[in-house]
């Protein structure tokens, strides 16, 4: 099981953001529980640069949050008209350039892209509130452990917005689009019970084994031959827009590398 984050020193420490590396297992954590870990450009930025941070020995990254909840969301004060202090408010995003626009929520959104890199597998620990930008940057993991006491929802629509944060694709992936649209349409809660019969979270725990849960699956997944976990990933990735025989000669070819590799033939 990967050992806690105070054995080792942070390799980035900043902005609501503690990246961790313990051999193959990085843990990431949101450090501000006095503010429910909500998010803001600054918590962004320091997230994107966890990912470019990651040595190339890293095969598992546990996401985690400090305190009661996961993440609330986005801090509200970006909805008032001074915004967050250094960053253009949400108004000036939206009197601007239409180019400018695009390109800053494209920035935005590198926070929450490299969680499903190929070469890593990504668990998100998830507690207490996990609401818009938080259930969001939960589902850009590839895979969730919840504890008893998860309150997903997706709050955007309330509040006249969308989820924009790279959290559609994912949700109708696990959920279906009618589900996906009822609970991003209502903004309701999405609890612990019904999160993992839905497929939301793989496995639902106690909240005082949230932590233990997520180290066992990381020593589960680093147990594994690193590169036929990085085949497997990018085959069932690839199945989503694949039809069927297209995705019988994907697991032919990438069963034809591991053989070679295995035989001592790869590159």
């Amino acid at each position: 099981m990967a050992s806690t984050d105070s054995e080792h020193a942070p390799v980035l420490d900043k902005d609501g953001v503690r990246l961790t590396i313990d051999e193959a297992v990085a843990t990431v954590t949101l450090t501000n529980p006095a503010k429910r870990n909500a998010q803001s450009p600054a918590l962004w930025r320091a997230l994107a640069e966890a990912g470019r941070l990651l040595p190339g020995s890293v095969r598992v990254v546990v996401l985690r949050g400090e305190g009661k909840s996961f993440s609330a969301g986005l801090d509200r004060q970006a909805f008032t008209p001074e915004g967050f202090d250094g960053e253009p408010s949400f108004i000036d995003l939206a009197r601007g350039d239409d180019g400018v626009l695009d390109a800053t929520i494209a920035e935005y959104q590198e926070a929450f892209t490299w969680w499903r890199r190929s070469d890593i597998v990504s668990i998100a620990a998830v507690q207490g509130h996990a609401i818009g930008a938080g259930f969001q940057l939960a589902l850009a993991c590839d895979l969730r452990i919840a504890a008893d006491d998860v309150q997903f929802a997706m709050r955007e629509t309330s509040l006249g917005l969308v989820p924009d944060l790279t959290g559609t694709h994912p949700l109708v992936g696990l959920v279906g689009y009618a589900r996906a649209l009822e609970i991003c349409a209502t903004g309701r809660f999405v609890h612990a019970d019904e999160a993992e019969r839905v497929g939301l979270a793989n496995l639902v725990v106690p909240a005082d084994q949230l932590l233990p849960a997520a180290g066992d699956l990381a020593a589960a997944l680093v147990a594994a031959p690193r590169d036929a976990v990085i085949e497997t990933k990018a085959l069932l990735q690839g199945a989503t827009h694949r039809d069927y025989e297209e995705q019988r000669v994907a697991e032919r070819a990438a069963q034809g590398r591991r053989l070679r590799d295995l035989a001592g033939l790869g590159d």
